[in-house]
């Protein structure tokens, strides 16, 4: 797939189709993949990589990119094409200037899982049908690509791509029977105070990196909440657990009923928070509520919470499903 990808990035940069294309370099270590812009057929040949770990999600920085003179080209995976959408709709993408490219995915790999198989000083991993060739310090080892599969990736909810100028690879299906509310149900199957531990011992780990908000797709206000240095919170680590909760509790309320569940929040997440988990407890609730919803799915319907209905639940609704009135 990587030698297909880059032969179709080279030929629309020297057919003149885009001025510029937006896929993935090798950060630090191999496995670590990172959004770059390339704009020649050497900088594509030597540094453009697509493999297993390209989990990033290009969609936002298609917010500036689209913005510059000419055209630029984007390679995405089919979770990537629902943000890509969702921007659209929200007018922060100019579509004339990005030719999008639809790369058929069956699942992104976490590094961390294979090292929690038992792999050791990593040197390599390559892709060999079902199954995973890993070069180590030690020696080679195998397992499973499903085994290594991040968890995004292992609940995926739809592998068809929602949006595309031309496409490379068999598209998908959306997976109806995903189980990615599983673990919300969980959770919702605990007493109040068991949650409330859940939670306060996730988010005690946050160190406000802000790399959540910042990777995340329908966070793009050119001026957040959390930056304000009049707020008292702006920029810096949470002095108490009120702190530690409200940032994310309040950034999962910004992006309800916009968010598309790509777990890019958790992906990034140095302290490997379930951030995810917020947001879907959100998506879960607005189905039930008003009605099955996913966010990015086409350029027309209306997200719930922004459009009004005679049928809309009514606030008591709070109190029916566990809340406690004031």
């Amino acid at each position: 797939m990587q030698e297909l990808i880059k032969a179709k990035a080279i030929e629309l940069l020297e057919n003149g189709t885009v001025d510029r294309v937006l896929g993935w370099k090798a950060g630090e270590f191999f496995y670590d993949l990172t959004p770059a812009v390339f704009t020649s057929r050497e900088e594509i040949e030597k540094d453009f990589v697509y493999s297993v770990f390209s989990g990033a999600n290009l969609s936002k920085y298609l917010i500036k990119e689209s913005r510059k003179d000419g055209k630029v080209a984007a390679f995405l995976k089919p979770c990537d094409t629902y943000s890509f959408n969702q921007l659209l709709k929200e007018h922060r993408i100019w579509r004339d200037h990005v030719y999008v490219v639809g790369i058929a995915c069956d699942g992104m790999c976490d590094m961390e899982k294979i090292r929690a198989a038992g792999a050791k000083g990593v040197l390599s991993v390559e892709r060999d049908g079902d199954t995973l060739k890993i070069e180590t310090l030690y020696g080679p080892m195998t397992m499973t690509k499903a085994d290594a599969e991040a968890e995004r990736c292992v609940c995926c909810k739809s592998r068809k791509l929602v949006a595309y100028d031309e496409k490379i690879g068999e598209d998908g299906d959306v997976i109806e029977n995903s189980g990615r509310f599983d673990m919300v149900a969980k959770l919702e199957a605990m007493t109040p105070d068991e949650r409330y531990a859940f939670w306060q011992g996730e988010l005690s780990k946050c160190i406000r990196c802000n790399a959540c908000r910042d990777v995340c797709p329908a966070c793009t206000c050119e001026k957040c909440v959390f930056d304000n240095p009049k707020s008292g919170i702006a920029q810096k680590a949470a002095v108490n657990s009120f702190e530690e909760s409200m940032y994310h509790i309040i950034r999962a309320f910004h992006v309800a009923s916009r968010c598309t569940d790509c777990g890019e929040c958790s992906r990034v997440c140095p302290q490997n928070i379930p951030l995810h988990l917020l947001n879907r407890k959100f998506i879960k609730d607005i189905n039930e509520l008003y009605g099955e919803y996913q966010s990015g799915a086409d350029l027309e319907t209306r997200p719930p919470l922004m459009n009004f209905t005679q049928e809309d639940c009514e606030p008591s609704v709070v109190y029916e499903r566990g809340g406690k009135q004031a």
